[in-house]
């Protein structure tokens, strides 16, 4: 099971590295042949609307729409999330998505850089206690379509009661960045993700 990190900006080594705690053959990715190598992509934090256009530049944005639209397992976080969305509010009006996820995200809701903190969520399916979240520059999820499961929310603060964290089938979206923590329980909740679709596709 071959899992890619797109590599085009952002904290990819830390995903790399929590993927491969997680017992997971992690690789990144920055072009469409290494793209066709793997069974899943996690998108990481970075910079959304850099992230967009250096996808077109590479030449990947459609492949990854192409293979999101036949059934591969992804993961975002925080600008991976806004990449994964099909609506997005405040970004640039030229910024393009993968659009998997029906949800509109609105893009830095929380704030600036030097509005990032640390909030408990509450994730579905995912055991133990809350999990410690950090949140850079992150959007939040304003809406959801029907076929679209809300997976978590703030627990407290100023943003109690938002969305963040999401799931629509094979993709998974967090505002937050587990990569961050050293808690590698939404990285396994991925890879086990990763596994149950490809014993289905046997």
């Amino acid at each position: 099971m071959n899992i890619g990190v797109l590599a085009l900006q952002g904290d990819v080594r830390e995903h790399l590295s929590a993927l491969a705690e997680c017992d997971a053959l992690a690789r990144p990715v920055r072009r469409p042949e290494e793209l066709e190598q793997i069974d899943a992509l996690v998108i990481p934090g970075g910079e959304s609307t850099t992230m967009s256009n250096l996808a077109i530049t590479f030449g990947l944005l459609e492949p990854i729409r192409k293979r999101i639209a036949g059934g591969m397992p992804v993961y975002g976080s925080c600008a991976g999330m806004i990449m994964l969305a099909t609506t997005v509010l405040d970004g640039r009006p030229d910024q393009e998505s993968f659009a998997g996820i029906d949800m509109t995200v609105r893009r830095n809701a929380f704030g600036r850089q030097v509005d990032s903190f640390e909030a408990d969520v509450r994730i579905e399916d995912v055991p133990g206690d809350d999990f410690h979240a950090v949140f850079i520059r992150a959007p939040w999820v304003e809406e959801v379509g029907e076929d679209v499961r809300v997976m978590g929310r703030v627990t407290s603060g100023p943003a109690a009661g938002r969305i963040v964290a999401v799931r629509q089938g094979n993709l998974l979206a967090t505002a937050f960045h587990p990569e961050l923590t050293g808690d590698l329980r939404v990285h396994r909740y991925f890879v086990d993700l990763v596994r149950r679709a490809a014993d289905d596709a046997r």
